[in-house]
């Protein structure tokens, strides 16, 4: 059973995944880093408050946040065929990925920048600093370590959503294990891409801890 052409199927599969999570984490950090520094900066107490944008922008994360991935999935699938011309394979996959990790990547964000002391702030505004320079030499630059754990979470969080995609075709690992592991009853093609996965995330995780401790200006060496 485990041939050669096995054997690459498993192997093309695991790089469809990460091609899936990688690009559906860029693009979902293009949408979700400026929506968290908006929730930051127009919140009750931010640097520059405004309750209809920020109340418009929390109702909206929080509505799609509530949609469980499989659902948005096929209800967006017209606007997936529109964007990329199908709505099934890799490609397509990360629209839905994107759509639905953009959110939560949204209140990772948010939660990052919160840390951020608030004297360190004052500070940079006594300095006479502007709202963009507070933003990206402050705020971003201080919560880093926190914003590529938080990077290292969505990266985890992807990975299992491309996995579920596998039950519309969506390609990768999870479609392997559906297909061959679920509707064939191939066990070990099922226990083998379980394992990749959790793989898949163990060494993402590695990477993304190691890279926060070692941008984490308070560790001492």
């Amino acid at each position: 059973m485990w041939d050669k052409q096995t054997i690459m199927m498993i192997v093309e599969g695991t790089g469809v995944t990460l091609y899936m999570t990688l690009a559906s984490t860029l693009i979902a950090y293009a949408l979700g880093l400026p929506m968290g520094i908006l929730l930051v900066v127009s919140a009750p107490g931010g640097l520059k408050p405004n309750r209809a944008v920020y109340k418009i922008l929390d109702v909206a994360v929080n509505i799609v946040r509530s949609i469980p991935f499989l659902i948005l999935l096929m209800l967006i699938i017209p606007f997936t065929r529109l964007i990329v011309g199908k709505s099934y394979g890799a490609t397509a996959t990360i629209v839905p990925l994107a759509l639905a990790a953009a959110p939560f990547v949204a209140r990772l964000v948010e939660s990052s920048l919160l840390e951020v002391d608030h004297g360190v702030i004052e500070a940079a505004q006594s300095m006479g600093a502007d709202l963009w320079t507070i933003i990206w030499k402050v705020l971003l630059a201080e919560a880093r370590t926190s914003l590529i754990v938080g990077a290292t979470i969505a990266l985890g969080t992807i990975l299992g959503y491309s996995a579920m995609a596998g039950v519309v075709g969506g390609g990768g690992l999870g479609d392997i294990a559906i297909r061959y592991g679920y509707y064939r009853y191939q066990a070990d093609i099922m226990i083998v891409t379980v394992v990749l996965l959790v793989a898949l995330v163990q060494i993402l995780q590695m990477v993304g801890t190691r890279l926060s401790k070692k941008l984490d200006r308070r560790i001492t060496r």
